[in-house]
């Protein structure tokens, strides 16, 4: 079954690298479950198929980049991209993409929560396995407000300026 605006995000576990804490001591792979941080707050999550690819890279992580402060004016909270790939990887396409307090890099690497969510894609005829479809949705307080889905191979109602716009009119 697929999230819908109205629903509550389902709980499970995400993936986050965290560089430091405190002393400069690295922490590395940090699990978490979703209700622990959704509650009482304002976020803006979106999902893509993974890191290092092309419009991901050009195209989706850089306007929400970019439109960091906007986002934060309209009251988000955070800002969530999802992708299933491993903490590593994430760490390094966040450096890459210049995201670090931005973006949270969160890692659904079995795709578990894609799943959970009912937004995961069949990518094993290009042996890619099982990947998040590309998304974004306004959450407030654990409800979904707006949700877009792009259709496969798809970039226009998951960008930043468009989920700007749907925040103003939520």
């Amino acid at each position: 079954m697929t999230i819908k605006v109205g629903d509550r995000l389902p709980d499970g576990r995400l993936t986050e690298y965290v560089e430091t804490e405190g002393g400069g001591c690295s922490l590395g792979p940090n699990h978490f479950q979703v209700s622990e941080l959704v509650s009482g707050r304002r976020l803006l999550i979106f999902g893509l198929p993974g890191a290092f690819t092309p419009t991901c890279s050009a195209q989706h992580v850089p306007g929400y980049v970019a439109n960091y402060e906007r986002f934060r004016a309209a009251g988000i909270d955070e800002i969530w991209c999802i992708s299933v790939n491993d903490p590593h990887v994430l760490h390094a396409w966040a450096k890459d993409q210049g995201s670090d307090g931005k973006v949270r890099m969160m890692g659904d690497g079995n795709c578990d929560y894609s799943r959970a969510l009912g937004l995961e894609i069949d990518f094993r005829d290009r042996n890619w396995g099982f990947r998040s479809r590309r998304y974004a949705m306004y959450v407030d307080d654990g409800m979904v407000k707006v949700l877009n889905v792009e259709e496969p191979g798809k970039f226009e109602v998951s960008g930043a300026e468009v989920m700007l716009a749907a925040i103003d009119g939520a």
